[in-house]
């Protein structure tokens, strides 16, 4: 082929080969999990992954899941550390100030003031600690974690109210407590965190063979 034949099928060849790219790029998309998640996590410039070691901290010392941490975290803040909620909740967690309190006697943390809460060690721990004290009370249900996460979304009391709508002979299960909820919002809470603790979970699994997840 001539040059002067070259210069002149050379757009031809760029947009087809743009077509390509755009094509390997969906197909790419397609087959990881959670592609729109994906694109978040790439866009965000590594704040989803900038608290791993103050989440396996708080994972290790008060023994809950560390992956159930995060996605607590990716649906209150999207790992936003100085947000601050309509009711007065702050940080990665959104911890009120109640929940800090239980917290800072339990641990018997003297110095403590709400503003700590924006700091992310501070706010994990604080955070986990509550978690862990409603996994712990709802340790004898078939799966403590929807109870749980009910509790830390919606308050210990509502969830004893929908666990007592339930027919008081059988015990009490993960699906029957979300179909005696009345708050939709709680509902969906669950819903959203229940979803990505287990694509984390998943994506954990699996990166040993695929680096790109």
């Amino acid at each position: 082929m001539t040059f002067s034949r070259w210069i002149r099928f050379w757009p031809r060849l760029a947009f087809i080969g743009g077509i390509l790219v755009v094509l390997a790029g969906a197909l790419f998309w397609t087959l990881i999990p959670d592609p729109d998640y994906r694109l978040k996590e790439l866009l965000s410039f590594g704040r989803y992954h900038r608290y791993d070691a103050e989440i396996n901290q708080a994972a290790r010392r008060y023994g809950v899941p560390p992956d159930l941490i995060r996605a607590v975290i990716w649906r209150e803040s999207r790992f936003h550390p100085d947000l601050m909620g309509t009711h007065g909740e702050r940080g990665l967690m959104q911890i009120t100030e109640a929940a800090a309190a239980d917290w800072t006697r339990a641990e018997k943390i003297e110095t403590f003031v709400p503003t700590d809460l924006f700091d992310p060690k501070v706010n994990i721990e604080a955070g986990t600690w509550y978690l862990r004290q409603a996994l712990a009370y709802w340790a004898d249900r078939d799966d403590s974690i929807p109870f749980a996460l009910a509790e830390y979304n919606a308050g210990r009391s509502r969830v004893s109210r929908w666990v007592g709508a339930v027919d008081p002979a059988n015990p009490t299960t993960a699906e029957d407590l979300v179909a005696t909820m009345d708050f939709p919002a709680t509902r969906r809470y669950l819903s959203a965190i229940i979803a990505r603790y287990e694509y984390y979970r998943l994506r954990n699994a699996e990166r040993a063979t695929r680096p790109d997840l």
